[in-house]
C-alpha cells in the first residue's frame, strides 16, 4: 500500500517519506479500513517535529489518528456485515505505529464508528480529535445548559466545533475570540453570540462587559499558557476552566485570583477519555451528525503525497479549519 511515514523526528520535508509498505490484515477482532481522507492535527505535528521526545516509540510511524473510509476486511469475531460500512475512526497512531496517513489501516473494531451517509470523508477525518476534544469540553462537569461560554479560538479546528455544540448543548450565551475578521465571521457562523478580536480588544474588559459584570460560567480554553490571565478575569465565582491545550509545557497559575473565586480547572486529552466519557460523546456526536446538525470547516484538502505541506500549514496556525489528506 501507499503510505507517508517518518523514522525520526525533525522538520516536516526532512522526515516525512513517501512509499509502499505491507498491506495490513486485520487480526481477532480487528476491522481494516480503505482510507479515503486522513485529518492533520497539531499533536500529530508535534509528534512528527520531536516537540515531546525526540525518541521514537517505534522504528517507522505512519502517522495521524483522525481518518475516514469503508470497512473493506473484518478479522475474527467481528460481523461479516460491516464490510462495505463507511466509518470515521479514532486514535489510529495512539500508542500504535499506523496511523492513518496511508492506503490502509487495521485497527480495533470499536474504533471504527459508522460514519452518516450524508457526512463526507472529508468530515469524517475532522472528528476523532477536533469534534470529540470540544464535546468533552462542552459536556463535562455537568455541561453547559443555561450557561454563559467564552470559546478562545472560536474558529480554530476545535473552537469552531465547541462554539456550534455549546449552543446545541443550550448553553445560554456563547462569547469567542478570534484574531481576524475573517475568523469572526466563522466564530458567528457557527452561532457565538459575540467575539472579539484578541489583537485589538482588551478581551477581559469586553468579556465581563457584554456579561453584566458576572463572568462566563465556563472557559473552554485553547492555550492556557498564553491565556492564563485573561481566563482567570473572565470567569465567574464557582466557575470553570476547561483546557485541551498550552502552547507551553508549564504554566504558572496565579493561587490567590483562582482561590478566591473557588474555581475549578480541568485539563483532559482526547486520547484519553475513560471508555464511558467517550462512548457518551461518540453517541451525541453521531446523534447531530445523522440531523446535520454540524459545520464542518475544511481549510484545505491535499493529496497523501503533500503531506509535508499539509503539516507545514498546521505548523504555521493559517488554516482556519482542518487540514485533510485525500488518499489515492
Amino acid at each position: 500500500m501507499h503510505a507517508a511515514f517518518y523514522e525520526r523526528t525533525g522538520p516536516a520535508r526532512e522526515v516525512l517519506r513517501l512509499g509502499e509498505l505491507p498491506t495490513p490484515e486485520p487480526g481477532p477482532g480487528e476491522v481494516r479500513v480503505r482510507l479515503a481522507t486522513s485529518g492533520v492535527n497539531p499533536s500529530d505535528v508535534k509528534s512528527r517535529a520531536g516537540l515531546r521526545s525526540k525518541e521514537l516509540p517505534f522504528p517507522r510511524i505512519v502517522p495521524h489518528s483522525d481518518g475516514a473510509g469503508m470497512i473493506d476486511r473484518v478479522g475474527d469475531g467481528v460481523p461479516a456485515v460491516r464490510v462495505g460500512e463507511r466509518v470515521w475512526v479514532w486514535n489510529a497512531a495512539w500508542k500504535r505505529a499506523f496511523g492513518t496517513a496511508a492506503q490502509y489501516v487495521v485497527l480495533p473494531a470499536t474504533q471504527a464508528v459508522t460514519l452518516p451517509p450524508a457526512v463526507a470523508f472529508d468530515a469524517g477525518a475532522c472528528l476523532g480529535i477536533p469534534a470529540l476534544t470540544a464535546l468533552h469540553a462542552v459536556r463535562t462537569d455537568g455541561g453547559v445548559e443555561g450557561k454563559s461560554v467564552l470559546v478562545t479560538g472560536g474558529a480554530g479546528a476545535v473552537g469552531h466545533y465547541a462554539v456550534q455544540m455549546a449552543k446545541l448543548a443550550g448553553a445560554r450565551r456563547v462569547i469567542s475570540t478570534v484574531s481576524s475578521d475573517e475568523k469572526a465571521m466563522q466564530a458567528l457562523q457557527a452561532g457565538a453570540d459575540e467575539v472579539v478580536d484578541y489583537r485589538t480588544d482588551d478581551v477581559a474588559a469586553r468579556v465581563v462587559a457584554v456579561t453584566g459584570g458576572q463572568g462566563v460560567d465556563r472557559v473552554i480554553e485553547v492555550d492556557f499558557a498564553a491565556n492564563v490571565g485573561t481566563s482567570l478575569a473572565v470567569v465567574r465565582p464557582e466557575g470553570d476552566i476547561v483546557v485541551y491545550g498550552s502552547g507551553k509545557a508549564e504554566i504558572a497559575v496565579p493561587f490567590f485570583p483562582s482561590i478566591v473565586k473557588n474555581l475549578r480547572l480541568r485539563f483532559f486529552i482526547v486520547y484519553n477519555l475513560s471508555a464511558a466519557d467517550r462512548a457518551a460523546a461518540i453517541a451525541q456526536l453521531q446523534a447531530w451528525l445523522r440531523d446535520g446538525s454540524l459545520q464542518h470547516v475544511i481549510a484545505a484538502r491535499l493529496p497523501l503525497d503533500s503531506i509535508a505541506e499539509a503539516h507545514e500549514l498546521v505548523e504555521s496556525g493559517r488554516a482556519v479549519g482542518n487540514v485533510v489528506l485525500q488518499i489515492p
